[in-house]
């Protein structure tokens, strides 16, 4: 998709595009060459003049010879075989690997960067939204249940609320980006080939792994699709967190609400028929994904669901676009809504005028009732604020 179609699209630029993920593919190759070095199929010296000819390179494939592949990874492997001078050497590019291997790792690799990007991003927004739970620990507002006024709250909970579901978020695409496997398997998902050249094929794809960067599986996942769909699963949950939080400051942002308010930067929000607007952009827009991301992840599952006999006919293909998409979609919603939240403008004057107001209509129409003070009524939130702020606290501490 055109970038001008994905606002906030140049924020995760250079992640995952062509360039990218050629730059990925030719360290697949690179890799194996290793691999295979190591484990007796090929020798030091022919695997560092692979190294060679992919070091510094980034071809541009022909989109016709994709899609006469099939896939990118022939043209590439055909043009960096043609790199290779020496003939016995460029027979021993890719020798062994299939198609998907590459691509599969290549998109891993690519994805472990994205889920990199996205936690350092919710990290960011994690401190702003901690800062905020702090500040209004104790600021009274009006809760709101089903769409009408509740019993009411504090704001540092509703940030607090935001702040653990960040902290869930991040925390479970930490574990994903550590499972990230690599994708070895040959033809049938058998390393057949490779095991007519080395004596422990197995050895070889461990070898693999450990020069990417990436989980040796117990087997390949060619037609077994959990690593793509747990790694959709916890974007989707990213995407999640934020819709929620971009909709509650789109909510209380309202005019007639006018709790909170995205900061204003010059030349942002502006309306192209009304001078005087300023609109909510960066909400709008973190929202927009969220609304986008399950969909993105249904289709995962979906295209999972048909991975069918040893390799997919199709179902794989389809992963692509979505997986892709889903990744781009969360690095940009991440960055937005660090951003948003760094410059909430919170207007605690109006939250304690609507929670007076609030509280004084309920508790009249109780039997006997004539009013009372919402800070009287609060419960357990501030407990609770500390505790997310503790939590926030340790995790912050591990990660350094």
């Amino acid at each position: 998709m055109a970038d001008l179609l994905v606002p906030g699209a140049h924020r995760a630029r250079g992640l995952l595009d062509d360039a990218a993920l050629v730059r990925a593919m030719l360290s697949v190759e690179v890799a194996w060459s290793r691999a295979l070095s190591e484990t007796g199929g090929a020798t030091a010296a022919q695997a560092a003049a692979v190294e060679r000819a992919a070091a510094g390179w980034s071809p541009l494939l022909d989109p016709g010879d994709v899609e006469d592949a099939g896939n990118p990874v022939l043209p590439l492997v055909t043009a960096l075989r043609e790199r290779v001078a020496d003939p016995e050497v460029a027979a021993l590019v890719h020798a062994g690997l299939t198609s998907q291997d590459v691509l599969d790792s290549a998109l891993q690799l690519l994805a472990g960067e994205a889920l990199g990007r996205i936690r350092t991003e919710l990290g960011q927004g994690a401190a702003a939204l901690a800062r905020l739970a702090r500040e209004h620990r104790s600021t009274v507002m009006a809760g709101r249940t089903l769409t009408q006024y509740a019993v009411p709250v504090t704001f540092g909970l509703t940030a607090a609320q935001w702040l653990a579901a960040i902290l869930d978020a991040a925390e479970r695409l930490g574990d994903v980006r550590r499972s990230l496997p690599v994708q070895c398997g040959g033809a049938a998902g058998t390393l057949a080939r490779v095991s007519a050249v080395v004596p422990d094929p197995a050895a070889t794809a461990a070898a693999f792994a450990r020069h990417l960067g990436l989980r040796a599986p117990a087997l390949p996942w060619h037609v077994r699709r959990t690593p793509v769909t747990r790694l959709g699963d916890a974007l989707a949950e990213t995407c999640d967190a934020l819709g929620v939080l971009a909709a509650d400051v789109l909510t209380l942002g309202r005019p007639e609400i006018g709790e909170v308010a995205e900061g204003a930067v010059a030349g942002r929000g502006g309306s192209s028929t009304m001078p005087h607007k300023r609109n909510p952009v960066l909400a709008v827009l973190v929202n927009g994904t969220a609304l986008q991301a399950p969909q993105l992840a249904a289709q995962l599952h979906l295209a999972a669901a048909r991975s069918v006999d040893q390799r997919p006919d199709g179902a794989w293909q389809a992963e692509w676009p979505a997986l892709l998409r889903l990744l781009e979609v969360t690095v940009v919603a991440a960055a937005q809504s660090a951003e948003l939240v760094r410059g909430l403008r919170v207007h605690a004057d109006v939250m304690r005028r609507r929670a007076d107001d609030a509280a004084a209509h309920l508790l009249a129409e109780r039997p006997g009732g004539t009013g009372g003070d919402p800070a009287t009524y609060l419960g357990a939130s501030e407990a609770f604020v500390d505790a997310v702020l503790r939590r926030y606290d340790e995790e912050r501490t591990d990660d350094t």
